[in-house]
């Protein structure tokens, strides 16, 4: 696949070509303008960014294009001085030893008082919906999706997770108006080393 010639290279990567997401979000930048027909998503009443911070393990997504052979796929988030969000999607590309992808957008929230509305910007000015619209009381699952239900992100702070937590999350889905027959289970397999990636 050719590199997207607006995408930013990565520092660690420079010699490798790049496609992007979401955390997976990158198409979104070209679909925002489309209306949904279906109510928006509720968003997390607070959420309190210094919990959410750190690395998060991509479980299963509905995907961008990119994403749709993406092994060992996580997000990480770290809160700048300015109140932006220094944002590293990592994924092996096409199985656990294919070639590492990292991008690097930066997200922007645009609800002061929830927090859990954001932008997330891949090509100066535009920012992509990012919603986060669960997240449990220990913080160590969340969903991010966007109104149109096109894409959506069930992360967790370990590579897997129980099956109950993982059907409730679908269940939710759902009921909100995803189609859920698109849900990818993103393969994670790491040893005790490689985890701190």
């Amino acid at each position: 696949m050719p590199r997207l010639p607006f995408l930013r290279r990565s520092s660690v990567e420079r010699d490798r070509p790049h496609l992007v997401p979401a955390a997976g979000v990158v198409f979104a930048l070209l679909l925002s303008g489309c209306a949904s027909r279906l109510p928006p998503l509720p968003t997390v009443e607070h959420l309190d960014l210094n919990r959410y911070m750190g690395k998060w393990y991509v479980i299963a997504c509905i995907p961008t294009f990119i994403e749709t052979e993406a092994y060992n796929a996580t997000e990480t988030y770290r809160l700048e001085s300015d109140g932006t969000i220094d944002t590293a999607f990592t994924f092996n590309q096409g199985g656990f030893e294919g070639p590492l992808k990292r991008y690097n957008p930066r997200g922007f929230v645009r609800d002061p008082v929830h927090k859990s509305t954001w932008g997330m910007r891949f090509v100066w000015p535009f920012k992509a919906e990012f919603l986060v619209t669960h997240i449990d009381p220990a913080y160590t699952r969340t969903v991010v999706g966007r109104n149109n239900r096109d894409y959506v992100w069930i992360m967790a702070r370990t590579p897997e997770i129980p099956a109950a937590d993982y059907d409730h999350l679908v269940r939710e889905l759902a009921a909100q108006g995803y189609d859920t027959a698109k849900l990818r289970r993103v393969p994670q397999r790491w040893s005790d080393a490689s985890t701190a990636r």
